[in-house]
């Protein structure tokens, strides 16, 4: 399996542009969960699936106490110049080095994932839609909408758990940051989505017909390739 565990197969370079999936919501609604799901589904393509959280700016020469106290879940916090390059480049067929965040220690990490060149590109994030460039790249917009009691005890679940965080840091977080980010920036964003998905990834048929919309497309960009190769032969 390949580094980002989601990929069935990596096509090279491509002429064709792939397929950009983005897929927006708050925090804990369940976006990661459709867009794995939507990329496991796609069984007979290639799937490169990318997650916002990896583009987080570098503090790391902030100290640990200061970096807590960064507002992550403003759009500034987010390196967007970084995230629309590789974007880019998988949209011309070129494999990218992704970033790894360490939600530990607040920085970025040594470490980064190759992600090859593929026909349908997923991507997830909170503020995914804030940013005109990046909505521009993207073919379907999904929005994954949840109850904020949900969404909050989903959160607390996994920074406890997951990221080291205590209690009383989380709720602390969500108040300060969190929920009024969401309120600013979050939901409005809704209104650049062309599916909104209730329930969060508890959806079945929901994600059922995202991936049908995808296969659609697929097939008709299949279709259209020998067409475009005859009509080079002649040039």
């Amino acid at each position: 399996m390949s580094p980002s565990g989601l990929q069935h197969e990596s096509i090279g370079r491509s002429p064709v542009k792939p397929l950009i999936i983005g897929i927006a919501g708050g925090t804990g609604s369940g976006k990661s969960t459709v867009a794995r799901n939507v990329a496991k589904a796609l069984s007979t393509s290639s799937v490169a699936f990318i997650d916002m959280d990896g583009y987080y700016r570098n503090f790391a020469h902030v100290p640990l106490e200061e970096r807590r106290q960064i507002n992550w879940d403003h759009p500034d916090a987010f390196d967007w110049d970084l995230l629309l390059a590789q974007l880019t480049a998988l949209v011309s067929g070129e494999a990218i080095d992704k970033p790894v965040y360490d939600f530990v220690s607040h920085t970025r990490s040594a470490q980064t994932r190759c992600i090859p060149a593929a026909e349908v590109i997923v991507i997830d994030g909170i503020l995914l839609f804030v940013d005109g460039r990046v909505r521009a790249l993207c073919d379907v917009k999904v929005f994954v909408d949840a109850d904020a009691d949900i969404r909050l005890i989903r959160r607390i679940r996994r920074d406890v758990a997951k990221r080291g965080r205590a209690l009383e840091e989380v709720i602390e977080q969500y108040l300060t940051t969190v929920q009024p980010m969401h309120l600013q920036f979050v939901e409005p964003s809704k209104r650049y989505a062309d599916v909104i998905v209730p329930r969060g990834g508890h959806n079945p048929v929901a994600i059922e017909m995202i991936v049908a919309k995808i296969e659609r497309r697929l097939a008709a960009t299949r279709a259209d390739q020998p067409a475009h190769a005859a009509e080079g032969s002649h040039a």
